[in-house]
């Protein structure tokens, strides 16, 4: 009959649930004591029915979560939500732990009572070792490639600086010989081969800086095409003779905001990547458009630098911006060339494009926010140094000695009354010393406390001192917004003689 058949279906799941092992499937009244077991409920958690049942669920809860009523809060989220799930640690019958993968449903009457609940627990400590070991592999493999990484910037870095120290020693040598046999006709001629070395060395490090976006960038309206046409003679011999350089500008002036000193930097270094793209010699075109303004963006100008060279594949393509990553052999380049460029472009608020084919070339363009020349500022390419300084008096707090004796010197030429302090004590003392100082000229990583906290204790006592600041760290720099108060400006190292003099000239005649 039907009840009978009810019945026996009964028997027949009774039987299902009691013979399943891999998964602890059990009854808790409603309030949360256990009133069935099985034997995967026996096998996960080493009790045996007669000495569970009867038990409130928390006795499988470890201590920690017994004391802050963590079984509570579950039976009353799976009652007022419908269902309760969670992986958490719980405590075997022998004390030991494992992971447990947890659901509990509540059972109600058809009038809406609360019966009890249903539970099932999953033993999951195996796959949570696993996923573990996987974990600690991937973070030894990204701590495997950072020290590659690394490997390889130092290896590059080092390749090309030490070019250029090369070019800086040699140079400073040859001057000395000269200077020591009184030859000093040609002498000039290497001092400008020690100044351009220096030179290099410092776009470099100013190029490490836009690769890892912390570079202050001096943004301001550029004709993209007047720094294309300064930079002709550079890229002639750049490329050498068996690259014809093509330009195209879409007209006499496109402006762009953005650092002129970078955008020359992308430019050579893409010209570089392309002169090496062509062993055999080819062309390189550069051209600039304007971009209109679309319905999701602001007008755009494009600077386009396209070779004739082996172009790259799409698997190489796809990394081309990954830091470090060359397809030049080890010690002839960093990686960094690319990244470098998408840093600069990106903090200028613009985009770089690639596309490239094998054997027919590659086409880099820049895209860059547009401008006007109303908002340019003009300015000498070579500030003229103030030789007004008499009268004038200058602190300068520097702790390196060389850096400080240069400075010196060349305010002293100037005739500027220059004072030297190596630490922030020596400032102070000069400060309380002295009535008259017009201007403090401080490093910021000085030993002890910093450039700003010398530069706020000395303005307590003198509200008006104007102080420039002077930092090699790139971070101080790109916060400049907020480390200066009024009366303050801020140098990045290195920088020009002249335009140290010329900032000073311009701080001391403003109000």
């Amino acid at each position: 009959d039907e009840r009978s058949s009810a019945r026996q279906a009964l028997e027949q799941f009774r039987i299902l649930v009691e013979g399943v092992t891999d998964y602890a499937l059990y009854m808790l009244d409603p309030t949360g004591h256990v009133s069935t077991w099985n034997a995967g409920a026996e096998r996960i958690k080493g009790y045996r029915a007669e000495e569970i049942i009867g038990q409130h669920v928390s006795h499988f809860y470890t201590e920690r979560d017994r004391q802050i009523g963590e079984a509570d809060r579950a039976l009353r989220i799976a009652r007022e939500e419908g269902r309760y799930e969670t992986e958490a640690q719980r405590v075997r019958k022998d004390g030991t732990r494992f992971w447990a993968h947890v659901v509990i449903d509540p059972i109600f009457t058809d009038t809406g009572t609360l019966r009890g609940y249903a539970k099932i627990t999953r033993d999951i400590t195996e796959l949570k070792m696993a996923t573990n070991e996987l974990q600690e592999a991937r973070t030894a493999l990204m701590h495997a490639q950072k020290m590659e990484a690394i490997g390889q910037l130092t290896g590059g870095i080092a390749h090309d600086f030490n070019n250029m120290l090369a070019g800086i020693i040699g140079a400073l040598n040859l001057i000395k010989r000269r200077i020591e046999a009184q030859r000093y006709d040609d002498a000039n001629k290497f001092i400008e081969a020690a100044q351009t070395a220096a030179n290099r060395a410092a776009s470099l490090t100013s190029r490490l800086l836009a690769f890892g976006r912390r570079q202050s960038l001096d943004i301001k309206p550029v004709d993209v095409n007047a720094s294309i046409t300064s930079m002709r003679i550079l890229l002639d011999r750049t490329m050498g003779e068996n690259v014809a350089i093509e330009t195209s500008f879409e007209a006499d002036e496109l402006w762009a905001s953005t650092d002129v000193s970078q955008l020359e930097s992308a430019l050579l270094n893409l010209a570089i990547n392309a002169r090496d793209a062509m062993p055999d010699g080819g062309s390189l075109r550069l051209t600039t458009r304007k971009i209109p303004a679309t319905g999701s963006g602001d007008p755009m100008i494009s600077v386009s630098v396209r070779d004739t060279g082996t172009g790259m594949s799409p698997e190489v393509l796809a990394n081309v911006f990954e830091p470090f990553f060359t397809t030049k052999p080890i010690g002839q380049g960093t990686g960094l060339g690319l990244s470098m460029v998408y840093g600069f472009v990106n903090q200028s608020g613009g985009s770089v494009q690639i596309d490239s084919e094998v054997g027919k070339g590659t086409a880099v363009t820049l895209l860059l926010p547009c401008s006007s020349p109303e908002t340019a500022v003009e300015q000498s390419e070579s500030p003229v140094a103030d030789e007004g300084g008499a009268g004038k008096t200058v602190l300068v707090v520097e702790d390196d000695t060389q850096v400080r004796m240069l400075i010196l010197e060349v305010l002293r030429d100037l005739h500027y009354r220059a004072i030297e302090a190596s630490d922030p004590e020596q400032a102070l003392a000069a400060l309380r010393n002295h009535t008259h100082i017009d201007l403090m000229v401080s490093d910021v990583g000085l030993p002890g406390m910093n450039g700003r906290q010398l530069a706020e204790i000395a303005r307590s006592n003198r509200p008006n001192l104007k102080v420039l600041f002077m930092t090699g760290y790139a971070a101080e720099a790109a916060v400049r917004s907020e480390f200066l108060e009024p009366g303050m400006e801020m140098l990045l190292k290195p920088f020009q003689l002249e335009g140290l003099t010329a900032k000073i000239h311009e701080m001391l005649n403003t109000n």
